[in-house]
């Protein structure tokens, strides 16, 4: 991996602590260069600054550069808010405080990250103004501790160290998309439409990293617009293994893909290897049991204008209200947005999520269960209303079942 590495698949690292601790300071000393406003004043940083870096021997990881949780009045609400929503998405937490203090703040902070499971450490900086050189009052035996000065660059290099040493084990062993469900040398077929979403002169992050992961893993790729399918499929002196489709040519796909050839779409794909396939099967069986006058969340991990015939916001909500012949009202939020309270929706449909950690959407997956509302993504919500759902999943016999089941 490089610094072109997407963001997805870098180690999260948060950096949290009160306001004018010197958290910005840190994560300059960390990266060597000025990646976020530093001043005297309490409550400089506003807004979460990430940062994407190389950290050797770790490889790729994203710094989130967060506000004080100390801040007060109505702003002040507004920034914690914003610091606490990254807590979803971080694989490794900094909490950094300084003159020995430890108290409410740093531990509420503790015990969010112990409750998601993120391992941590505490920094106690500005040790040029406030030295201390053994654990302070109330600082837990089994939190890391590092003592550093940012002004001075001391014990950067401790820290550096202790970020390698307690990052959590196999945060880079991804595995497959796709290249696992076929066996070496066996080829599949890529369906890929160019239409108003495709980004001019490039393929979207799904495709080219599913395509990446064929070809990684010794497997053939063969990339086609939908039109030209039934060509492509002449060309081959047999049928491919795997044909993988764009979800919204799902309808068009699956009446021309041979029996031998299994079948499936990206944004399944994805939801097996960002998120909780089985979770997802069984949320999309809740389409069949929508009403009038249930609400729906449409949740996208990426920001983008909404074209005419958008996918999230025109697409879905029509092949939805086709299918369940339903009146539906919907929410759509997109990026790091995401509802506290879930209670009022009847159902949640994800993005296949390519621009999110797995933890993050596994996280957006515990708040659903949590309120009791089943979750779904777009590809399989987009396979059950054009009802090719199930040779969707043909290749995942382990789910297949669940889609099956009364």
């Amino acid at each position: 991996m490089s610094l072109s590495t997407p963001k997805s698949m870098r180690l999260h690292i948060g950096i949290f602590g009160r306001r004018n601790v010197g958290k910005s300071s840190i994560l300059n000393a960390l990266c060597g260069q000025q990646i976020s406003i530093v001043s005297h004043h309490a409550g400089t940083t506003t807004d979460p600054v990430e940062k994407p870096m190389e950290l050797l021997p770790l490889g790729p990881v994203v710094f989130i550069d967060t506000a004080g949780i100390d801040d007060s009045g109505a702003l002040g609400e507004l920034r914690n808010r914003k610091t606490r929503s990254c807590l979803d998405r971080v694989d490794l937490g900094v909490i950094i405080t300084c003159g020995g203090v430890w108290g409410t703040f740093e531990q509420e902070l503790t015990a969010e990250l112990r409750s998601r499971s993120v391992p941590f450490i505490a920094v106690h900086n500005k040790q040029d103004l406030h030295a201390a050189h053994g654990r302070f009052a109330d600082l837990p035996d089994d939190i890391p501790l590092v003592f550093a000065s940012a002004l001075q660059n001391h014990g950067i290099d401790a820290l550096r160290s202790s970020l390698i040493e307690h990052a959590p084990d196999g945060c880079f062993e991804t595995a497959c998309i796709a290249a696992d469900l076929i066996a070496p040398g066996a080829a599949a077929v890529l369906v890929v439409p160019i239409d108003l979403e495709a980004p001019r002169g490039r393929l979207i992050l799904p495709q080219v990293q599913t395509i990446r992961d064929l070809l990684d893993n010794g497997r053939s790729a063969l990339v086609v617009r939908e039109h030209e399918l039934t060509q492509a499929l002449a060309l081959l002196r047999e049928a491919p293994a795997l044909i993988i489709t764009d979800s919204q040519a799902f309808e068009q796909v699956a009446g021309l893909v041979p029996p031998e050839s299994m079948l499936t779409g990206f944004s399944i794909l994805f939801a097996r290897y960002k998120s909780d396939l089985a979770t997802l099967v069984l949320g999309s069986k809740t389409i069949d049991l929508l009403r009038d006058g249930d609400r729906v969340l449409i949740a996208e991990s990426c920001t983008h204008h909404p074209i005419e015939d958008d996918i999230g916001r025109v697409k879905l909500p029509r092949w939805l209200k086709r299918y369940s012949g339903a009146s539906l009202h919907f929410t759509t939020v997109a990026g790091y947005d995401f509802p506290d309270d879930l209670g009022d929706y009847r159902l949640v449909i994800h993005c296949g999520a390519c621009m999110h950690t797995r933890k993050a959407v596994l996280q957006r997956l515990e708040k659903c269960r949590q309120a009791g509302v089943p979750v779904t993504n777009y590809g399989l919500a987009i396979a059950k209303c054009l009802g090719v759902l199930e040779r969707a999943l043909e290749p995942f016999p382990d789910v297949l079942g669940l889609c099956r089941a009364e």
